[in-house]
């Protein structure tokens, strides 16, 4: 994996004394370093949005986050919910996948953004956890943005895993497609940090993930996290359907069983590819040789794009085979899919979103 480097710092005033950009500035000592008093407007940019988000790309903004921190997943109209909740400690990603939402839901403020207040968020979460000790709660920060890819620069891992090591009633998921794993290695995560990946087959990353680690590079990443005692995570979302799909995937899943012990994995999820009519146009814009568009789709009801119904029940049976076949009670759960789905592929859906949620509570 090619490790992300910007071109350009732009620091908001007030930032100067973080633990984020004092790492900044070590990891990037001779990076062009700027200051403003503010960040400019959202969607004040007058150039095409394709421009804008190519751009964005190649500066990194140091900025404090004016809002909440914490906040319950969006999920998806008529779907299960898996009951999750996510931190937004950074906006947007250096990396460039063809299929990513961001390129549609950022396109008015692409900037790529990493919020330097961290000890603010920490005491959000330390009030949350601490009034609902009884309630357990599956805490993700990999929403807009890559869980790790900015962490060598950063250092966003070094504040948060101790704080969430702590806390009884939590764990925290760092979700990503890197292999930025270093800092991860010299904390104790005391069993209550899941690292994820997102996991396609190399053809796949090599066509659609731009950027992003190797598949070889994200098993050997995955080892090194659970020798270092870490729960892990996969999520196969996006599956792709192509021509010999078949046998790239399960190939794929034969090679994470090799290389991780089932048994400390947390939960695996399932999803497939999935657009909106907005995000079908950005990528046509920005990506026009991709093959993500040319296949047939349906609108839900929750404004999706999808494969037919009775293609993801398939792709979900044979993922769900594979899996069991080498892992037979690891816990494994739909994304944004409807409850007849579940049923189709598994023989039950959940009746709401805590039941759910209790299933992937773990046994610490």
């Amino acid at each position: 994996m090619q490790r992300f480097e910007p071109q350009e710092i732009v620091v908001e005033r007030g930032c100067e004394a973080t633990p984020m950009f004092s790492n900044l500035t070590r990891a990037l000592p001779h990076t062009l370093l700027r200051f403003v008093d503010a960040l400019p407007a959202e969607g004040a940019a007058t150039e095409p949005s394709t421009a804008k988000f190519d751009a964005a790309k190649k500066r990194l903004y140091l900025a404090k986050h004016k809002g909440e921190f914490l906040k319950k997943c969006p999920g998806s109209d008529g779907q299960v919910c898996c009951n999750y909740f996510v931190i937004n400690f950074a906006s947007n990603c250096p990396m460039d996948c063809s299929y990513c939402y961001l390129q549609e839901y950022l396109a008015q403020n692409p900037a790529l953004k990493a919020y330097a207040n961290v000890d603010d968020l920490l005491t959000e979460a330390e009030q949350l956890l601490g009034k609902h000790r009884r309630y357990f709660f599956r805490i993700g920060t990999g929403e807009i943005t890559d869980s790790l890819a900015l962490d060598p620069y950063i250092g966003f891992t070094r504040e948060v895993v101790p704080f969430f090591a702590e806390q009884p009633n939590v764990l925290l998921e760092l979700k990503t497609k890197s292999n930025c794993i270093e800092e991860l290695l010299h904390l104790d995560p005391k069993g209550r940090v899941v690292v994820s990946w997102s996991m396609n087959p190399q053809s796949v990353i090599d066509a659609e993930e731009h950027g992003t680690a190797s598949l070889q590079e994200r098993l050997q990443a995955a080892r090194l996290c659970q020798d270092a005692g870490y729960r892990l995570g996969f999520h196969f979302d996006p599956m792709v359907e192509y021509p010999n799909w078949e046998h790239d995937y399960e190939e794929m899943v034969e090679r994470l069983f090799e290389t991780v012990d089932w048994k400390r994995i947390s939960w695996l999820s399932m999803g497939v590819l999935r657009n909106t009519p907005g995000l079908k146009r950005a990528i046509r814009e920005r990506l026009p040789q991709t093959r993500l568009i040319t296949g047939e789709q349906v609108l839900g009801p929750d404004g999706k794009l999808r494969y037919f119904q009775p293609l993801r029940i398939e792709m979900y049976r044979k993922m769900l085979r594979w899996i069991r076949r080498s892992a037979p009670t690891v816990k494994i759960y739909l994304c944004m899919e409807s409850k007849q789905v579940w049923e189709q592929v598994f023989g039950y859906a959940p009746s709401c979103e805590k039941e759910l949620g209790a299933q992937m509570a773990p046994r610490i």
